[in-house]
């Protein structure tokens, strides 16, 4: 079979540069959600295809839409961003699709919108569910014929832009609830990517962590001594409700609130909520028995992570693995060993505990893997990800 042709971008291959972007917008990570995340990227990146993207709060959006932006052929030209939730109703139109002189009280000039500013690039359409029903009508427009007007004008303005918008909502609902236009999602829903939540990339919190260290103690010139293992193992288990941005600011409030010290698994409960599942008892009887169970389990091992942690660090006499962050090198990698040559991390993983919840509770439903997502609290797609990523079979024994 004949080799593709390599994509070129502005005279550079499409993968020459792509570890350079990643940098440039943050998108830190070498989990495999994350690596499936930029394979998509890079597919689509290369076309004027619009984009959806979906994901909690805190995921990194807008990071995506740049790195795709950036791997575009309109990479040279404007990226505009707009926070539709953020603009009042009132003026939201204007905004967006600019002026005319006169045409409401204020308006002493004529003035550019947004889509004329983004022509020949892209914009970025965030918080897209927030969008009034009179807008969506207009914006439906120019996706379809690529012109509108400006408020009180009566001429058409062409404009050549990339459509990319997201969203924390669902869309979906939004349209059999008659709050979204449905001919408006198909055609911004051309292509989906869905961003990970951090608690479904586990694996690339020490980096993500390194990176945020690294980065706010060089621009506030401190110095931090760094974690112990323990306590990065306590982030990796951390839910992250509040995802990346939260990962991000409790970082480095632990380095100013610590004073820059070395930060072990005793300093860092001060700062995490961490769930003890002897605690809030009773357990609410509104939930399923095998939902309950499965919280029960999942709780129990990762504090018997938590405790093999703690007891292999009392037995080592020699000092404490840690991620040390030195004189703030470039230097990201998330497969650091520890000082005696060893890999530190000895201790098993999120990912090992979750490949046997996976494994028992598919031979439990007999390999059905509606009923084996529905008892995981996951969904369908997910499961199958995960099945793929830790080659699983329903009658798997090892």
């Amino acid at each position: 079979m004949a080799k593709a042709e390599e994509i070129v971008l502005n005279g550079i291959p499409a993968g020459e540069n792509w570890r350079m972007v990643q940098r440039d917008v943050g998108m830190l990570g070498n989990s495999e959600p994350m690596r499936q995340l930029i394979e998509t990227i890079e597919q689509i990146a290369p076309t004027d295809i619009s984009v959806l993207i979906t994901g909690e709060s805190g995921t990194g959006k807008e990071l995506v839409a740049k790195a795709i932006h950036l791997r575009s052929r309109r990479r040279d030209e404007p990226l505009i961003a707009v926070n539709c939730g953020a603009i009042p109703e009132g003026i939201l139109e204007s905004e967006l699709f600019g002026h005319e002189k006169g045409s409401f009280t204020g308006a002493v000039g004529p003035r550019k919108g947004y889509f004329e500013l983004a022509d020949k690039g892209s914009i970025f359409l965030d918080e897209i569910g927030d969008l009034p029903p009179s807008i969506q009508v207009k914006l439906l427009r120019v996706l379809e014929e690529r012109e509108f007007m400006r408020v009180g004008g009566t001429t058409l303005h062409q404009v050549d832009v990339r459509f990319i918008a997201a969203t924390n909502k669902d869309l979906e609902k939004g349209v059999r609830d008659g709050q979204f236009r449905q001919d408006l999602y198909y055609r911004l829903n051309a292509m989906h990517i869905e961003v990970p939540s951090l608690r479904e990339r586990r694996d690339d919190v020490p980096v993500l962590v390194k990176k945020f260290s690294a980065d706010f103690c060089r621009e506030n010139h401190i110095e931090f001594a760094g974690f112990s293992q323990s306590a990065m193992n306590m982030l990796k288990n951390y839910p992250w409700p509040g995802n990346v941005r939260e990962l991000r600011n409790l970082v480095e409030k632990v380095i100013v609130l610590e004073r820059g010290n070395f930060v072990d698994e005793l300093a860092l409960r001060k700062y995490l909520k961490i769930y003890d599942p002897r605690e809030n008892l009773p357990v609410p009887l509104n939930k399923p028995k095998e939902e309950v169970e499965r919280e029960f389990l999942l709780r129990a091992l990762l504090e018997i992570k938590s405790e093999i942690a703690q007891l292999r660090e009392l037995i080592l006499s020699h000092p404490l693995p840690h991620y040390s962050l030195g004189p703030w090198r470039e230097d990201y990698s998330p497969n650091s060993q520890s000082a005696n040559g060893k890999n530190a991390e000895s201790v098993p993983s999120v990912a090992e505990m979750e490949k046997e919840m996976i494994k028992s509770t598919l031979i439990k439903t007999g390999g059905n893997k509606r009923k084996a997502a529905k008892l995981l609290g996951l969904s369908e797609r997910t499961l199958y990800r995960r099945i793929n990523a830790y080659h699983l079979r329903p009658d798997d024994d090892d």
